[in-house]
């Protein structure tokens, strides 16, 4: 089984899956900018292994499986846990930000499940990608200074629900590609770095 993480593409995801956490523990030892940042790269991961997966020439058809699967619970983590972890501990547990949290996570593990049995019919994938959640989470915070701290929980909380609709709604998202993954790659290098200064 342990095989399974020689094939680089899986390596990148198990890093993935590992980055997202150490960015838990940090939110949970209340350095929630540092977590974010971290789970950034998470993400960086998450886009990379695809890439890695597509240039392994002899892949066998059994570890491409074991990589799909292994790289929707990573999301799972990434892009449904951590934002989740992060509005409870923001919100001091409140109702309000347990709900969301509770809702995005389940919304994040039907989209997934989803995408592992029908893919993404005509090269779209149906529904947001459950990885949105960590831009959107980073944007949040980057935000923080100027949002009044009184809201800024329920507004986080607002938008991991919003996000949690958008995962399942019949939308037809196009795949993240050529120039776009300058653009994720640009955002999550940069907002990490303006994040890891405010720690």
């Amino acid at each position: 089984m342990l095989r399974q993480l020689i094939d680089p593409a899986n390596a990148v995801t198990a890093a993935g899956l590992m980055l997202s956490v150490i960015g838990i523990n940090f939110a949970i030892a209340g350095r929630l900018e540092a977590g974010v940042a971290i789970v950034l790269w998470a993400l960086l991961a998450d886009h990379l292994d695809g890439v890695v997966a597509q240039r392994t020439q002899g892949r066998a058809a059994e570890t491409g499986q074991v990589g799909k699967n292994l790289d929707s619970l990573a999301d799972l983590v990434s892009a449904g846990v951590f934002p989740a972890i992060t509005s409870i501990i923001v919100g001091h547990g409140s109702t309000v930000t347990v709900a969301a949290g509770t809702v995005l996570v389940v919304a994040s593990a039907l989209r997934l499940s989803y995408f592992n049995v029908f893919g993404s019919p005509g090269g779209r994938f149906i529904g947001v990608p459950t990885t949105y959640a960590v831009p959107a989470t980073a944007i949040v915070f980057l935000l923080r200074s100027v949002i009044p701290e009184a809201i800024f929980p329920n507004l986080l909380a607002f938008v991991l629900v919003v996000l949690a609709v958008l995962h399942i709604v019949p939308l037809r998202v196009p795949k993240t590609a050529g120039f776009m993954y300058l653009v994720v790659t640009a955002f999550c290098v940069g907002a990490s770095i303006v994040l890891a200064t405010r720690i």
